[in-house]
Parts: C-alpha cells; structure tokens; sequence
C-alpha cells in the first residue's frame, strides 16, 4: 500500500514537468516555423531564419508572457536542440571546395577572422560591453553571424541575454552593411568574381553574402559563398581555442583568488583552501607536495565542445559524398530549423531592457570593426589581386 501511494505521487509530481516539457518545446516549434515563413518576405530574408526566431521569441515573451510551467521545454530547445542543429549543420560544408579555393583565399580569410576577433572584442571592452558579449559579437562578425555567436556561447558560459544581444547587433549589422555593399558595388572597381571574394570574406551571415553578391551574378554568388564557407570552417579551430583559453583563465583567476586569501588570512588558514584547490585538481600527491599539471586528464575534462567535432564529421561526411546534394540539403534545412527553435527558446528568455542597456553599445562597436574589416578585406584583395 505504501508502495502505491510513492508510486501516485511520483506521477503526480512527473506529468506536470512531462507537460511542461511538450508545451514549451512546442512553443518554439510554432516560432520557428513562424519564423520559415516571414523569411519568405524580401526585406526579411537578409535578416534570416534564426534572427527572426529570436525576435519572435521576444516579442511574445514581453507580449504575451511565458507559463512558468513551459520553463523545462524552452530549456532543453535551448540547450540541446541548440548542439544538435549545430552538428547537423556541418552537412552544409564541402571541404573540397575550401580546398580548391586556394591558398589565397584560405589566407584571406584566416587575416580577416584574427583581425576582427580582436579589434571587434577590443573596441567593445572600450565601449565597456561585458566580456562575453564582445567576445560573442566578435566571434559572429568574424565567421558566421547567429550560428558562430550559437555555437561559442556554451564555450564561455554565456547568459540568454548575451546570446540575445550578441546575435541580434550582429545581424543589424549584416543587413547595414549588405546594403551599403549593394549601392557601393559600381563604385568599387572590382569584376564579378573578386566581388565575391570580397563579399564572402567580409559579411556576416551566408544569407547576408547571397543577398549582396545576387544583383552582381550568379559567379559572384558562387565565389562569395566559397570564401563565406572558409570562414565557416575556420569555426573548429576557434572553438577549440577559445574553450582552452577560458579554462585556462578559470585555473588562473582560481589561483589569484587561493593568492588573495593567503594574504588576508595567512598561516595555516590562508594555506588550507590552496591545499584544498589544489587536492580537488589532482596537483597533490601528499601533503605539501604537487604532482606535475601534465598528468592526463579523462575526456570529459578536455576543454573541447564535442558537438563542433560532431560538426567537423558532418563536414566530412558531406565532402566524401556519402548522401546526396538532396539529402545533403535536407539535413541543412533541418539544422536550420533545430537551430531557429533553440533561438525561438533564447528569445523567450531574453528581458528586453537587457537588449535596451548593451545593445547600442554591441552595435556602436561591432560597427566600427565591422567598418575596419570591410576596408581591410577590400585592400587584400586588391593587394592579392584576386
């Protein structure tokens, strides 16, 4: 009888969280989907499926309100769908066309990226942007706009409201400046082909790179989305690199702390939470005495986002021909769309006075990179002579 009683009380406590789960998960669907069918419309096209779905996510937050109930779906689109949509878009990668590419172009691309990483982070910290948020503004006007800014975010632990922030001033940026390449393009001397070139190495989202290399010609098109795809590959490698950095800065600032309270306290004391620090990282063998930093670590302690290695196989996997452009294609679409309902999921997490109180900052700097980068990649590929 006792048993009985747990076992009700168990479902009990189960189906609201299990409803809670399907409500919210469904109320991204519905904003994604709302969001595939405004990305239809002209204007809204350049902005892009994810945009819109953060937007909506937004708007119906400070509109309507979210049921506290929906909380656990909203997450888990947040989270998972999120890491999922992102493995799945490396179907969108050809290796081999990179490759064929040139080394110029993979050169192009690589000065470009370091360059508004770093003047773009730079110049945001000047304009006093939180850490994080420059770093994720940085990271999506230097790669991929929305998806770069999705997929470095659990790097750095970022809030929703960063990820917000961060994906909305990169893509006001994009359309600006597509816009701005669209009137300039007559004025710029460049032939269809480096257009492209200069297009794909310098916009922020792949949508935004079609929308101002289409008037020009379909070799426009063709070359800016080759270059544009470089500097999506070049993701892996800045993940990678960014989630060592930030575990490394997170031992350091663990250090200067354990430091701090040897001073304050002294003696014993102040020694015991570094003995302590240093147990809970395997630094002591007995006491007083550390072991060498370099003993292997298990694999769940390694500093690497495992689903952007799920993303560099969905690369290869595209490269080797394995599935068809169609299915190819389908799996895109699908990422996309996994992508928007974990953008949808952002958005209704987001308090728009956040937006309000760093989003003209983010803007105001990723601006002037973004302006910074524009004349850089017009001089390199007048100086490349591509």
């Amino acid at each position: 009888m006792c048993l009985l009683q747990h076992t009700v009380l168990f479902l009990k406590k189960k189906k609201p969280l299990q409803i809670g789960m399907v409500q919210g998960i469904c109320l991204t669907l519905l904003l994604a989907v709302a969001a595939k069918v405004l990305v239809g419309f002209p204007f809204l096209s350049i902005l892009g499926q994810l945009v819109i779905a953060i937007l909506l996510g937004m708007s119906w937050r400070t509109v309507m309100g979210i049921p506290e109930t929906a909380a656990s779906g909203i997450s888990f689109a947040g989270k998972h769908l999120l890491r999922i949509g992102i493995i799945l878009l490396g179907m969108r990668l050809n290796l081999s066309d990179i490759a064929q590419a040139g080394p110029k172009v993979l050169a192009l691309a690589c000065v470009n990226l370091v360059f508004t990483i770093f003047s773009v982070y730079w110049i945001s910290k000047w304009f006093q942007v939180e850490k994080r948020l420059a770093l994720l503004s940085a990271v999506g006007t230097a790669i991929c706009g929305a998806a770069a800014v999705a997929a470095i975010a659990p790097q750095l632990k970022s809030k929703q409201d960063e990820i917000a922030v961060g994906v909305a001033s990169v893509a006001i940026l994009g359309t600006i400046f597509t816009v701005a390449y669209t009137l300039l393009y007559p004025l710029l001397g460049l032939n269809d082909v480096a257009f492209g070139i200069f297009a794909g190495a310098t916009l922020h989202e792949v949508a935004h790179v079609v929308a101002a290399a289409a008037p020009v010609s379909a070799a426009a098109v063709d070359m800016a989305v080759i270059v544009k795809l470089t500097r999506v590959a070049l993701l892996i490698p800045v993940a990678l690199l960014i989630g060592i950095i930030v575990s490394r800065s997170e031992w350091s600032a663990g250090d200067d702390r354990t430091k701090d309270g040897d001073r304050t306290r002294g003696g014993d004391q102040g020694d015991r939470p570094q003995r302590r620090n240093l147990a809970q990282r395997g630094d002591l063998t007995e006491p007083g005495k550390r072991r060498d930093r370099t003993v292997l670590r298990t694999l769940k302690d390694l500093p690497i986002p495992w689903f952007i290695v799920g993303f560099l196989v969905m690369s290869a996997v595209n490269t080797l021909g394995i599935f068809s452009q169609q299915t190819a294609a389908s799996v895109v679409n699908l990422a996309y769309f996994l992508i928007a309902m974990a953008m949808a999921g952002l958005g209704l997490n987001v308090d728009v006075s956040v937006l309000r109180r760093w989003g003209a900052r983010t803007i105001a700097g990723g601006f002037i990179g973004s302006l910074l980068l524009s004349v850089l990649g017009f001089v390199l590929v007048k100086a490349f002579r591509l």
